[in-house]
Formats: structure tokens, C-alpha cells, sequence
């Protein structure tokens, strides 16, 4: 499987090997295969600029995923693509007094969950989300495997 990593910001060092771990196990825990999938390390004005491109929001935010091949009989599967400012995480980790490279994880984790079908738009859908992060989570920091410069 390929993890293609992009880190196109400065606000966090990320060592780039650390990406595929956390991808491989949210894709086993999830019980899913893919052939592919890209993940976008970004700062405020490229995530703003996307929320507003395809949102219709200006505003910066965590993250965003772009779900590719939903057919997953395909010979060839892409998962999608998922676009995540760290400097989101920074940010949250200076005011919550929490850990930037587990926020920053989260919000892999949750790009991925949305390119695996799961939304946060409705209550009931947002209880389900965070509930998969948990149980995501939760063997990811025990391994301590996380996100790392």
C-alpha cells in the first residue's frame, strides 16, 4: 500500500515515516484495503483556501478529506486524499494544555474515518465518529504510535 505524505507547512516538524503506521492500523481496525492514499500536511491560508473552495467556508479547520474510489472492487483502489493543518493542533494543544502530536493524530484519524464513510454532521453521526476515534485512539497510544517529528 502506498501512503503518500505531503508536508507542505512549517508550523510542526513531522517525520513523514510516521504516517503509514497510523494508516495501516486504522485500515486493519476497520477491517478495509486500499491500494493508495494521500496525506496533505498544510498550514492556515492552503486549509482556509480549500474550506472555502469546496465548502463554501472561509475558515480554517482540522482537516479536510476528498474521497476518491468508493468501488472497492476495483483493480486498482485510492482511498482519497486528506488535508490536515497542524497548526490547528498547535494551536488547540497551547490552549487545552494537551499534546500537539495527538491532536494532530486525531485529526489523521479522523480525516481517515471520513474517507471510510463515516460523517460529523448529524448528532447521531457525530457519536458514531467520535466513538471509532476512541476505539482507534486508544490502541495507538498505548503502542505509542503517533504522529512524531
Amino acid at each position: 500500500m502506498k501512503v503518500l505524505v505531503f508536508d507542505q507547512q512549517e508550523d510542526l516538524p513531522l517525520a513523514p515515516e510516521s504516517v503509514k503506521p497510523i494508516v495501516k492500523h486504522i485500515l486493519a481496525q476497520e477491517k478495509r484495503h486500499t491500494d493508495e492514499v494521500a496525506v496533505y500536511f498544510v498550514g492556515t491560508e492552503e486549509i482556509s483556501r480549500l474550506h472555502k473552495e469546496f465548502f463554501n467556508d472561509p475558515t480554517t479547520t482540522d482537516c479536510i478529506s476528498f474521497p476518491l474510489d468508493q468501488d472497492q472492487s476495483l483493480e486498482y483502489h485510492n482511498l482519497g486524499e486528506i488535508f490536515i493543518c497542524p497548526k490547528t493542533a498547535v494551536d488547540y494543544a497551547l490552549k487545552n494544555d494537551g499534546d500537539v502530536y495527538l491532536e494532530t493524530t486525531l485529526y489523521l484519524v479522523h480525516g481517515m474515518l471520513h474517507l471510510l464513510g463515516l460523517d460529523d454532521i448529524e448528532e447521531d453521526d457525530r457519536q458514531k465518529m467520535r466513538a471509532a476515534e476512541q476505539r482507534i485512539l486508544e490502541p495507538l497510544i498505548r503502542q505509542k504510535i503517533l504522529l512524531s517529528r
